[in-house]
């Protein structure tokens, strides 16, 4: 089981699936034939490409994430410097 799919930030065709760690750990390429040694170039750019656009596009969201988590932080600092009692109001009590 792969998981909940992540979930796209732009527009993309319904038949395109953004890549698992898994594939790209497993991913095997056709030999090119007519004497020639390796893979076909084709099939590799192609696969590279989305491997690079799919790392993109986490890098984007983990960058946005980070920022939000800051803001909420500061917010939750900001709350709880003016709900939480000072000394003054202590040394009243």
């Amino acid at each position: 089981m792969l998981g909940p799919e992540p979930r796209p930030t732009s527009y993309r065709s319904a038949a395109y699936r953004p890549l698992w760690p898994s594939q790209v750990r497993t991913r095997r390429f056709t030999p090119v034939r007519f004497g020639r040694r390796g893979v076909d170039p084709g099939e590799v750019t192609v696969f590279l490409d989305q491997v690079a656009g799919d790392l993109a596009r986490a890098y984007t969201e983990v960058a946005s994430l980070r920022e939000q988590n800051a803001r909420i932080k500061d917010a939750l600092r900001r709350w709880q410097s003016r709900h939480t009692p000072n000394a003054h109001e202590l040394a009243g009590r």
